[in-house]
């Protein structure tokens, strides 16, 4: 009978011992958990210069939130962006055209992201007397037709058209909206929206073009037809030259990534650096632009 009852009582211990193991190994599946959220996470977004400001000041605020991230942000423009990440060799492609818009890229692979809207205008070097100008005349100075500012009332000064490089997503929102699809005369390109700015400030007679988010007073920002390049203008289509702010993945992001993503959407980021660096939150919107160019 004792013996009975000794083994009852060895048995008993054992199961107890169990149970506090298996106590111990959710606690260590806990601390596991929390460690995996500490893991490091690197997010490479490439493309876009228009769409750069806006990007890097977020990531800036997200990693203070979540030191765990590297988030590099590079520019390049929206063809490099969208071609990069259909390769697998980028995280995000940061672009200002819809990929289905851009020969060479496979729409399908990609997943899009619409973060804000960005409003784009002509802008001349400040010396040349002229801000406002016909929509005609904007298309005839950029395919040659017009070449000295005093045939469009600005001073006897030969006009240096500035162009981006082809693959930017500037250029091909530009020539689509503000030049109606017409082919630019040959004349020096730019790979970034800052040195386009830097360059027009500083040439006489130069023109070009830049998203809202790289105006300043260091250039001239053209109004069209009477309507000054203006959020408010954009909004209702009015001002017509805009596009969306895509950020691609290659498929469904990770939840890491999504997270980054998601956190572009928020309050925080859309009434913060949205409209302080002179984008529009995608609600302010009173239209919608597909990738064909139709309007609702």
């Amino acid at each position: 009978m004792k013996k009975v009852l000794f083994t009852l009582g060895m048995m008993g211990i054992l199961l107890a011992g169990c149970g506090s193991g298996s106590g111990n190994t959710d606690g260590s599946a806990t601390q596991n958990n929390s460690s995996d959220s500490n893991e490091q996470v690197k997010i490479v977004a490439v493309g876009s210069t228009a769409l750069q400001p806006l990007v890097d000041a977020a990531q800036e605020r997200f990693v203070q939130e979540n030191p765990n991230y590297q988030i590099s942000v590079q520019g390049g423009g929206s063809g490099t962006g969208l071609s990069q990440v259909e390769a697998g060799a980028v995280t995000i492609g940061n672009s200002d055209v819809f990929a289905e818009e851009r020969d060479g890229v496979d729409a399908s692979k990609l997943v899009d992201h619409k973060v804000a809207v960005v409003g784009m205008a002509p802008i001349v070097n400040k010396d040349t007397g002229v801000k406002d100008i016909t929509k005609q005349e904007l298309i005839d100075i950029f395919t040659g037709k017009i070449t000295n500012w005093k045939e469009v009332g600005g001073k006897d000064q030969k006009i240096n058209v500035v162009n981006r490089a082809n693959g930017s997503g500037t250029r091909a929102t530009f020539e689509k909206w503000g030049l109606d699809g017409a082919t630019p005369v040959q004349s020096q390109e730019q790979d970034s929206s800052g040195t386009v700015r830097q360059l027009v400030s500083q040439t006489p007679g130069a023109i070009s073009y830049l998203a809202f988010s790289y105006l300043d007073d260091s250039t001239q920002a053209l109004s069209i037809d009477g309507v000054e390049p203006k959020e408010e203008n954009v909004a209702d289509n009015s001002w017509g030259i805009w596009s969306y702010e895509h950020m691609y993945t290659n498929g469904k992001p990770s939840p890491e990534v999504q997270k980054f993503l998601d956190y572009m959407m928020t309050e925080e980021i859309q009434e913060g650096p949205v409209k302080e660096l002179g984008y529009l939150p995608i609600t302010m919107m009173e239209v919608e632009r597909d990738h064909e160019g139709n309007i609702k």
